[in-house]
């Protein structure tokens, strides 16, 4: 590959980085929004999860706007440290959501917002993990996969939520925030192992 053409791939991985900071940095504040208003540990846990997508997203911007193997193991450590953190409080708040039978009252927009979220986050993983494959930068890659995952936790907020708004089961709002767990701790410790 030319350097032009690695110039170019790195410029669209930090494009696709900052589309996904600006996307997280709005959803940040709608979602603490709507989970106030919901009372919706689902939409507050999904809010966590776009604040550490917005860290891991910094941290790529940083890293392929340099380079060394030291630069990229550090990077890649960050993103793993952001997946655990975000398993940890995703299980706490839904296991105390689901043994206090907390009901929250789902709202419109945020069904709206998760369904919009899911189709651009499944868009900008693919994205992600295309542009990283033809850079062979890992870091892009992973966090392509942290990209994936805000995707699937998107998915299943907007179906705890439908759930919730639908049919008055107030326990797939906690329940829809443990789905993400499984896969966070596994790509947390895919990265570690690496």
């Amino acid at each position: 590959m030319s350097a032009t053409d690695t110039a170019r791939l790195r410029r669209t991985g930090i494009g696709l980085e900052i589309v996904t900071l600006t996307w997280n940095v709005v959803g940040v504040v709608l979602l603490g929004v709507l989970a106030w208003q919901s009372r919706s540990v689902a939409l507050l846990a999904f809010g966590l999860d776009s604040l550490i997508e917005i860290g891991a997203s910094a941290v790529v911007v940083w890293e392929l706007s340099g380079s060394g193997d030291a630069r990229r193991r550090f990077a890649l450590r960050l993103i793993g440290w952001a997946f655990v953190l975000l398993a940890a409080y995703l299980l706490v708040q839904a296991v105390v959501a689901l043994a206090t039978g907390h009901h929250s009252s789902p709202v419109l927009g945020g069904v709206g917002w998760t369904a919009a979220t899911a189709v651009v986050m499944f868009a900008l993983a693919w994205g992600k993990h295309r542009v990283g494959t033809r850079l062979g930068n890992p870091v892009l890659i992973t966090e392509g996969r942290v990209t994936l995952i805000d995707g699937v936790l998107a998915t299943a907020v907007l179906a705890g939520l439908l759930l919730d708004l639908l049919f008055g089961l107030w326990w797939a709002d906690p329940l829809a925030a443990l789905v993400v767990v499984f896969y966070a701790l596994r790509e947390a410790m895919h990265i570690f192992r690496e």
